[in-house]
């Protein structure tokens, strides 16, 4: 399935309690779009659907479609902050073959 840095979950926490859903799972999907194909979206999620795969790391429920499963496994979720490119999610996926140059896509 999938793993999470201890700065992402931490940062999930943070971001839940701002949002008052302090239970709340995160959703992981992936998606069609952008200039490489795939991409991710995150969001909040109250409970799992029917058929999703459900992991529970560092203490967060993780949602996951059947369809994003496949490209999502071995992948880790982290927060970065980098003075650059500024701060947010990153997902470190060994399945991705390419990325467009931004990195906000992927090829699988």
């Amino acid at each position: 399935m999938v793993t999470m840095s201890e700065t992402a979950a931490k940062k999930v926490s943070e971001l839940r309690l701002e949002e008052g859903k302090p239970e709340w799972g995160l959703r992981i999907r992936v998606v069609g779009g952008g200039c490489s194909g795939m991409s991710y979206e995150l969001g909040w999620e109250e409970q799992e659907a029917p058929g999703d795969n459900v992991a529970e790391v560092q203490g967060i429920k993780v949602f996951i479609d059947q369809n994003s499963a496949p490209y999502l496994a071995g992948s880790e979720i982290d927060f970065v902050d980098n003075s650059m490119m500024g701060a947010g999610f990153a997902i470190k996926n060994p399945n991705v073959k390419s990325s467009c140059g931004c990195g906000q896509s992927h090829r699988f």
